[in-house]
């Protein structure tokens, strides 16, 4: 693991903050925190927390202790100031004293001891920071880790390679147990320079922040090399690459995976990706008996376990069939996961049964969204989490945390908080806009976005990021008169997205002409835009309408034609 600290970068990082008013200390969390959210082998999309505590001026004569932790859900790649909900230390460190405290009461305490109740709430892990004397506090869902930490025998692993520089804390649910559990661990050898998390993840502290980031860079390159030296080599299944045409698939994945509701679907995307992971797990059949998370925090994206899919034997013509049967076998078991576990939460509604993450045999992988935002963060831990349980098996086996303990942190209301749903009302829409540049074009294509529906705008003419500022958008340039472009263009939506839902066919030309003047040249290039283009567009988007199944429009805007 590539140790990416800059002692250069680190002393303009502290420039920039002085000039806003911002210590060297914040300064510095602020810079280690982005270099371990940099690598998505160590943290991904929300994942992870760090902390600094730090003794403010009250006064002349009094000084505050005041502990600044990563706020809930916020990415660390990009984190800043306002990522860090600052709070009162030593009344936190007062609540050690309890036996017990529910997660009502623990985040009413968090947000009693904000100093500044506008900043994000407070990482659910705030009280493990709090309760460890350490200046600079680091956790990481390292893949690295995870691959050891989920193996039948990891005490005695990490024993062996990490010896008596890390205590190892037994898998306990995030919150307040888990932090009076890692104290106590602390508390038993306060030489130790991190803590282990079973099937969980890694802490490392300081009295720097580059001393607590170094030291998780060691202990994830001590794990990394211990992969490395007692793995068996995985070999990659025979299956040759099955021509299957991927944006059909999309569509169909995209009409069992929108479910029924009211007067309408809610509407899911679908983003596909070509990985070889999606042979390797087809190579013996264990790899394809998972049921758990690689940590628990992933299980709200990903829920436990993947579905797969092998057409191998199916003919073309009943692939559509054996969609149908794996993923309604699917929904059948999720619902029996749920029915069986719902003791442990009965205050729980059971989420949609459909799987986030497909792995197709010789194809790929396919995630699943409410939105294209939702549906490539579910591609980013599938694909790590695939990896990770690839490697437990290369390693030894895959053990993830019982399925009753998966449950908890599913239905785990503080853990649900992170995933903050849309009411939009066209959410999980596609909407794709021809002529999407143009003015009129371009001020629909705002409009639809601000309702919520992913927009793709086609035009025929290059994007010009200065002119044209599409953040949210998406853009393909396409010849709207020529069929092939446009079969090709929505073959890569279908990809990207699943398929669509809106089409508005507003690309036109305004020809000027007397009568007298206007040559058939003019008119065929007015006939190509104004009514063929139309056409064709029409034609082949009703055909992956069809295949969705799950209804959609068709608008044209004639304003020019």
């Amino acid at each position: 693991m590539k140790n990416r600290w800059n002692d250069k970068e680190a002393n303009r990082l502290i420039k920039h903050y002085r000039k806003k008013g911002i210590n060297q200390e914040i300064a510095l969390r602020i810079y280690t925190s982005r270099l371990l959210g940099m690598d998505p082998k160590i943290v991904l999309h929300g994942g992870g927390n760090t902390s600094v505590k730090l003794d403010l001026k009250k006064s002349k004569k009094n000084t505050q202790k005041i502990i600044y932790v990563k706020g809930s859900g916020k990415d660390m790649s990009d984190i800043d100031i306002d990522g860090f909900p600052s709070l009162e230390l030593e009344n936190l460190i007062k609540l050690k004293k309890n036996k017990k405290l529910n997660d009502f009461k623990m985040v009413n305490f968090l947000k009693k001891y904000m100093t500044d109740t506008s900043y994000p709430n407070a990482s659910v892990e705030t009280l493990l920071h709090a309760f460890l004397p350490h200046k600079y506090i680091d956790h990481s869902h390292s893949n690295a880790v995870l691959t050891l930490i989920n193996q039948p025998n990891n005490i005695q692993i990490c024993k062996k390679i990490f010896g008596n520089e890390i205590g190892i804390v037994p898998y306990v649910m995030p919150g307040f147990d888990l932090s009076k559990k890692a104290s106590e661990i602390y508390d038993k050898n306060p030489n130790i320079k991190g803590l282990i998390l079973l099937n969980h993840g890694i802490f490392t502290f300081g009295d720097t922040a580059k001393q607590s980031y170094d030291r998780m860079i060691k202990f994830i390159s001590i794990s990394e090399r211990e992969i490395k030296k007692n793995s068996k080599k995985i070999y990659k299944s025979n299956y040759k690459e099955r021509k299957i045409d991927v944006s059909l698939l999309s569509n169909i994945l995209r009409k069992y995976m929108s479910i029924k509701k009211d007067d309408d679907f809610d509407r899911k995307l679908i983003s596909y990706k070509k990985s070889d992971l999606a042979n390797y797990f087809f190579s013996k059949r264990n790899y394809l008996r998972i049921n758990g998370p690689i940590t628990p925090d992933h299980v709200i994206r990903i829920k436990h376990k993947p579905l797969f899919l092998d057409f191998s034997n199916t003919t073309e013509s009943n692939i559509e069939k054996e969609i149908f049967n794996e993923i309604n076998n699917y929904r059948k078991q999720y619902i029996n996961y749920f029915k069986k576990n719902n003791y442990l939460n009965k205050k729980a509604k059971m989420h949609d049964p459909n799987p986030r993450i497909i792995v197709v045999k010789g194809l790929g992988i396919f995630s699943v969204g409410n939105n294209f935002k939702e549906a490539n963060i579910a591609m980013d831990i599938g694909i790590a989490s695939l990896s990770v349980i690839l490697d437990a098996f290369s390693y030894g086996k895959f053990v993830p945390i019982r399925e009753n303990q998966t449950f908890m942190m599913e239905y785990w209301p503080l853990e649900l908080a992170k995933l903050k749903k849309s009411n939009k009302p066209l959410l999980g829409n596609i909407t794709l806009i021809t002529g999407g540049l143009g003015t009129l074009g371009f001020a629909t294509a705002q409009k639809f976005l601000k309702e919520g529906s992913e927009v793709v705008l086609l035009d025929n003419k290059d994007l010009d990021i200065t002119k044209n500022n599409i953040s949210g958008m998406f853009f393909y340039k396409c010849d709207l008169t020529n069929k092939k472009q446009i079969k090709t263009v929505l073959e890569k939506i279908s990809q990207k997205f699943g398929g669509i839902d809106i089409v508005i066919s507003n690309a036109g030309l305004a020809i000027q002409k007397s009568l007298k003047d206007l040559d058939k040249i003019i008119l065929d290039k007015s006939f190509s835009i104004n009514f063929f283009a139309h056409h064709y567009l029409t034609q082949l988007s009703c055909e992956i309408l069809k295949i969705q199944s799950i209804g959609g429009s068709v608008l044209f805007n004639i304003s020019k034609q």
